[in-house]
């Protein structure tokens, strides 16, 4: 079975939970439209609910069913969000998040959000995270290649986030996306407050203590793993 079609299964599992009246995040990345698409069809058979797209692109998706949507979480929590991710450790439900560009976005949608449901196909899954997947990091466009050196010392490899036409990647917010690689991540709520407090960088791309479910499909089914 290939991984799309895997992750599918997943993706489609979670829109299938989302009842009627919620106010649902649509997260960002090929898992998630996935699901966008499952909750599209759900909205032409009749159920009515909001979206809160994490991206312009799941804006664009969600719009093209009718979903009606509010661009901008407000202080009403939201209901239910489902979203992919890079890499979860198992043990927690920690996540590594936001190869596709979207983390800040992704990242306020889930801390305003009462139950942040996570899926993805089986590889995606580790006992702990394990520094196997890059960590994005959202940093400004000015002065850049500075905060680049600054995230250096501490250790990780630095890439630049590029689009299909070789060019630097800018977020929906106008942002640089570095992708910072770590040997291991031993205790990645350090990593995270290092990472967070050099000048220049706006969102880390780790996820801790956000999830409380994650579904997990492999041949076997679709896993949940509850937090």
């Amino acid at each position: 079975m290939d991984r799309d079609t895997l992750k599918q299964r997943a993706a489609h599992a979670a829109a299938d939970m989302v009842e009627a009246g919620m106010l649902v995040g649509l997260g960002t990345g090929s898992t998630a439209s996935h699901a966008i698409r499952r909750l599209g069809q759900r909205f032409r058979d009749g159920l009515r609910f909001t979206g809160v797209p994490t991206s312009e692109a799941s804006s664009r998706l969600a719009r093209s069913f009718g979903i009606p949507l509010i661009e901008s979480p407000s202080d009403t929590p939201i209901d239910m969000t489902i979203d992919g991710a890079d890499e979860i450790g198992e043990a927690d439900l920690s996540l590594i998040k936001g190869m596709g560009g979207a983390l800040l976005r992704e990242k306020i949608v889930a801390v305003t959000s009462k139950w942040l449901v996570i899926i993805a196909d089986e590889t995606k899954l580790a006992p702990r995270l394990s520094g196997r997947v890059p960590i994005p990091v959202e940093i400004v466009a000015f002065g850049w290649e500075s905060t680049r050196a600054r995230l250096a010392v501490l250790g990780c490899r630095t890439v630049l986030k590029r689009d299909a036409q070789g060019e630097a990647m800018r977020t929906d917010g106008g942002n640089l996306i570095l992708h910072c690689q770590f040997d291991a991540l031993p205790d990645p709520a350090a990593v995270e407050r290092t990472l967070s407090m050099v000048v220049g960088v706006v969102e880390t791309g780790l996820f801790l203590g956000l999830a409380k479910t994650a579904l997990v499909a492999s041949e076997a089914g679709v896993r949940r793993i509850d937090r």
